[in-house]
C-alpha cells in the first residue's frame, strides 16, 4: 500500500484568506502533534522555545522562535510546556497582555499544587486571559487522528435524554439484581444445614415458587439486555443469532410449558391425578361394611 504524506495539503485551507497564526509554547512531543493539526486545518503555526536554533522535529511549514518574538506573531498562545517552567512568564508581561493563554497541562497526581494550574498561569500573567482546553487528548491521540480517539461522530437529531433508554438501562440492572439476589437464596436453601430446618411446605415454596420467579426476572433481564436488537435482522451476522439470543432458548420454552401447565384445566386434571385419580377406575364394594373400594 502506498504511504500518503500528510504533511504536504492542510485539511482546510482557503487560499483568498489570510491565513490565522497560531503560536505554541514549547515543542514537546504535545506541542509538535498539535501544531501538525493546527497545521492541517490551515492555520499557520510558530514555536516558542528556549533554544529556536535547536528546535527540531517540527512540522513542514512551522517556523521557531524565542519566546518573545513567537508571541509577538499572535494573539492565541498555546502553553504545551509544564507548570514548573511557567517561570519565564513573568519576564513576558508586557507582550502577553491582552492575549489568550490555553493552558493545555495535567498534573503528575492529584491535589499536587494548592491551586489549578490555570489559576497560577492567570497569577502570573494577570493582563492575559487564561482558559484550559486539549487537557484530555494525548499527544498519541492528535498524531494518530482517525485511527484513534480523533474519530467524527455523527448527529442525531433525537432528545440527548431518551426517557426509553434510560428505562431499559433502569430495568436491566434491576432484573439482574433482584434475579441475582434470589438465585443465591435459592442456593443458600438447598444446603441440607438450612433444608433440614424447614418443614416442607417452606422448602417447597423456596424451590418451586421463588425457582421460577427467579428464572423469570433472569429471562426478563437478557430480553432487556437486548432491547430493541433483540429482532433486528442488523445483528444477525453471517445468519446466526447473537449469544444472549441463544442462552434464552431453554429457558423460554421451560417458562411456555410452565405457563401451560398452570393453565386451570390442565392444572385441575394434573391436581387430581397427583391425589390417586383414574379415568378408568373399577369399583368394588366390600362384603363387609358395605364401602367402595378402588
Amino acid at each position: 500500500m502506498e504511504k500518503t504524506c500528510t504533511d504536504e495539503l492542510p485539511l482546510a485551507m482557503n487560499s483568498s484568506e489570510k491565513r490565522e497564526t497560531v503560536c505554541i509554547f514549547g515543542t514537546g512531543d504535545f506541542g509538535r502533534s498539535l501544531g501538525f493539526k493546527m497545521l492541517q486545518c490551515g492555520y499557520s503555526v510558530v514555536f516558542g522555545s528556549r533554544n529556536p536554533q535547536m528546535s527540531s522535529l517540527l512540522p513542514n511549514g512551522a517556523e521557531a522562535f524565542s519566546y518573545p518574538e513567537a508571541a509577538k506573531q499572535s494573539d492565541i498562545i498555546i502553553m504545551a510546556i509544564h507548570r514548573e517552567h511557567y517561570d519565564f512568564l513573568t519576564e513576558l508581561i508586557e507582550v502577553l497582555n491582552g492575549k489568550i493563554l490555553v493552558d493545555v497541562s495535567n498534573n503528575l497526581k492529584i491535589n499536587q499544587y494548592p491551586e489549578s494550574n490555570s489559576e497560577y498561569l492567570a497569577q502570573l500573567v494577570p493582563g492575559a486571559h487564561v482558559v484550559k482546553a486539549f487537557n484530555t487528548i494525548s499527544a498519541w491521540a492528535l498524531q494518530s487522528g482517525a485511527l484513534d480517539a480523533s474519530r467524527q461522530t455523527l448527529l442525531k437529531k433525537e432528545d440527548p435524554f431518551s426517557t426509553s433508554s434510560a428505562w431499559l438501562s433502569d430495568s436491566y440492572v434491576a432484573l439482574g439484581i433482584l434475579g441475582f439476589f434470589l438465585f443465591v437464596l435459592l442456593g443458600i436453601t438447598s444446603l441440607p444445614s438450612v433444608s433440614n430446618a424447614v418443614n416442607w411446605r417452606e422448602f417447597r415454596f423456596v424451590q418451586s415458587k421463588l425457582g421460577y420467579l427467579t428464572l423469570i426476572l433472569c429471562t426478563a433481564h437478557t430480553l432487556v439486555y437486548g432491547g430493541k436488537r433483540f429482532l433486528s435482522p442488523s445483528i444477525l451476522r453471517w445468519y446466526l443469532p447473537s449469544a444472549y439470543i441463544l442462552a434464552l432458548i431453554i429457558p423460554c420454552t421451560v417458562l411456555v410449558l410452565k405457563f401451560i401447565l398452570i393453565m386451570p384445566c390442565i392444572d385441575k386434571t394434573l391436581t387430581r391425578i397427583r391425589q390417586g385419580w383414574e379415568r378408568n377406575s373399577n369399583y368394588s364394594k366390600s362384603p363387609l361394611n358395605g364401602k367402595t373400594d378402588i
